[in-house]
């Protein structure tokens, strides 16, 4: 699939970003020919550079070596036509994870999220288009509160969306298509870290509403989500994994387990839902299971295959489906070394 394919992952020193290339790079999908990090900070890109080098080596050689390595590191950013589009060229498949993804900076700097969420997919879209590349793929990573979005993240997330949709008609040699997944298992940005903190430091946890739920998937679950879109998927389509969900409740006292750690409910943060959701019930007339996976077909007739028979599943699928029991919550964070006491020895290193 990505065999001799050169690979451009905006945003690839990030939390998805990381593990994405990891796997990129491990072949499961044929040995691509060079895997492109592309990101504004450059202090994550040294970091991230040196620990795939493993080796002590001057700053002056890592650089002077960059564009000979199979991964290849380059700042830019997406909000700058030029940047973006001088980074396209030569590029077989993209992967847009590069976002402003905290839901409450993004409700007090709301056109920041709109210059990297927005303007930052229409700069990918518009180079393509404009300049002609001969782009295979594009991959545009969104988030469950992009779904009936209440906040300005999930607001933003979700014109990305549509921009990638639409752009299957201007640049039909190209195929454009989605994912979109919930809250990833300590992702920067997500509840667990804070937890840890918080208990760590003696409490309390502190809890918007008591009623809260969220989607639980790995980073490797989002990884396996964006390999079955590249996989599977058609034009204009979007990719949903189908995974549990927990109230955040019992997640906090899977994490405090039988330490004296009180829980306080704080009230909803800006922009927050209390439950999230995947598939609205608007777009479960047009979303159909395919393996283990729902996919939403596109909302523009144009794109819509023929042949598509599958039965739609006429419903929404929120956080509150499909709740797991304490024990399982757990479980869960048990098998991703999520739980304090599964740490031990670590440096601390994923409480990060």
């Amino acid at each position: 699939m990505f065999t001799d394919k050169t690979i451009l992952v905006t945003g690839g020193t990030g939390s998805l970003g990381k593990v994405l290339i990891k796997r990129l790079l491990s072949g499961e999908m044929g040995v691509p020919k060079k895997i492109i990090v592309f990101s504004r900070d450059e202090a994550k890109q040294h970091f991230m550079r040196m620990e795939y080098l493993n080796r002590k080596v001057t700053t002056d050689e890592v650089i002077y070596n960059n564009f000979k390595q199979t991964l290849e590191f380059r700042i830019g950013d997406v909000r700058d036509i030029h940047s973006i589009s001088g980074a396209l060229h030569g590029v077989d498949v993209v992967f847009n994870a590069a976002a402003l993804k905290q839901v409450p900076s993004c409700e007090y700097f709301p056109f920041e999220a709109v210059s990297t969420n927005i303007a930052g997919p229409e700069n990918i879209v518009r180079a393509i288009r404009e300049q002609d590349l001969p782009i295979e793929t594009v991959v545009g990573v969104s988030t469950d509160k992009a779904c009936k979005p209440v906040n300005v993240m999930g607001m933003t997330k979700a014109i990305q969306e549509r921009i990638f949709i639409k752009a299957n008609m201007d640049s039909p040699k190209t195929r454009f298509i989605c994912v979109r997944y919930g809250n990833v298992l300590a992702s920067r940005g997500s509840v667990i870290p804070l937890f840890h903190d918080q208990i760590l430091q003696g409490g309390p946890v502190t809890i918007t509403t008591s009623d809260m739920t969220r989607f639980l998937l790995s980073l490797d679950q989002a990884v396996d989500t964006i390999f079955a879109a590249v996989r599977y998927a058609y034009a204009g389509e979007t990719y949903i994994p189908r995974v549990p969900s927990a109230k955040v409740t019992d997640i906090a006292a899977a994490l405090i387990g039988t330490r004296p750690i009180k829980t306080v409910v704080t009230g909803i943060r800006p922009g927050e839902k209390v439950d999230e959701i995947l598939v609205s019930e608007e777009e479960g007339h047009r979303t159909i299971e395919r393996g283990d996976y729902y996919v939403i077909l596109p909302i523009l007739p144009e794109l819509l295959r023929e042949e598509e028979k599958s039965p739609i599943i006429g419903k929404e699928y929120s956080s509150a489906d499909n709740l797991m029991s304490p024990e399982e919550v757990r479980e869960g964070l048990h098998k991703h070394h999520l739980l304090l006491e599964d740490q031990q020895g670590t440096g601390g290193e994923l409480l990060r």
